[in-house]
């Protein structure tokens, strides 16, 4: 039985002349938390759009759960998947609780307003936010009551797989350690398997199982959370411990 729920096999995706994955090999397992890390358009963002459908690659497949994540009925495979977008994302002129239940009023996942609404609210409360915030819109809202808004979005529909796109930023230390321990419950109370795009390394240290480095299109090193500080990987080395020097070149 394959304990595997996401499988990257020789993925290859170029825009033009960038050739931005070169050949990704990566397994998620079922329940795991898998945090992906790399400098800026290294490809982070092009894997989970992969994932989706939103891209597709020239080579390679994608596999969840075994099958091919590009075939099959689209509907009910996205049904599978939640995802907390970076910034937030949410819908300015929708209800928080609408925001909330944004999927759970259309397509597949379709319930009755009333229904739909009961269950913004549960996971508001799961997330730390009361009742009363259901109605107000997101502009009212404080930076972390917004990541509590989209994590509770996220989980609405009860995914099996949830994807985290870079969920601490714009939040002060205090706040993101607060997001952190609040995703880390969430996903293992799910039972869920994650994936998430982070460059804060506290965010790594707090919610990963294991963790992947990307660097020039491919799969650096990738390994348990336990073994990141002693990695022997001189890129993975100088990304964790923010040094100027060394193998990674920065731009200038």
């Amino acid at each position: 039985m394959n304990s595997d729920m996401i499988t990257f096999t020789d993925v290859h995706k170029s825009f033009g002349n960038n050739h931005v994955l070169r050949g990704i090999d990566l397994e998620v397992a079922k329940g795991e938390s898998m945090v992906i890390i790399g400098g800026s358009g290294t490809g982070k963002s092009v894997l989970i759009k992969s994932v989706l459908g939103l891209l597709k690659p020239e080579k390679g497949h994608i596999q969840v759960d075994g099958k091919d994540a590009n075939l099959g009925d689209r509907d009910a495979f996205l049904a599978r998947f939640g995802m907390l977008f970076q910034g937030g994302a949410l819908f300015d002129s929708l209800t928080v609780w609408q925001n909330v239940a944004f999927r759970l009023m259309r397509g597949a996942l379709k319930r009755p307003k009333e229904e739909a609404r009961a269950i913004a609210v549960e996971k508001l409360r799961r997330v730390g936010l009361k009742e009363w915030v259901a109605d107000m819109y997101p502009a009212e809202l404080s930076g972390g009551m917004q990541k509590r808004v989209g994590l509770a979005r996220a989980i609405a529909a009860e995914p099996e797989i949830i994807f985290f796109d870079e969920p601490t930023t714009g939040l002060d230390p205090i706040m993101a350690g607060v997001i952190n321990e609040l995703f880390r419950e969430i996903v293992v109370e799910m039972g869920a398997t994650a994936m998430t795009i982070t460059h804060d390394m506290s965010s790594v240290r707090a919610i990963a199982d294991k963790v992947a480095m990307i660097h020039d299109g491919k799969v650096r090193w990738t390994g348990p959370i336990a073994d990141m500080d002693d990695s022997g990987d001189p890129y993975l080395d100088q990304f964790i411990n923010a040094r100027a020097e060394g193998p990674i070149e920065a731009v200038r």
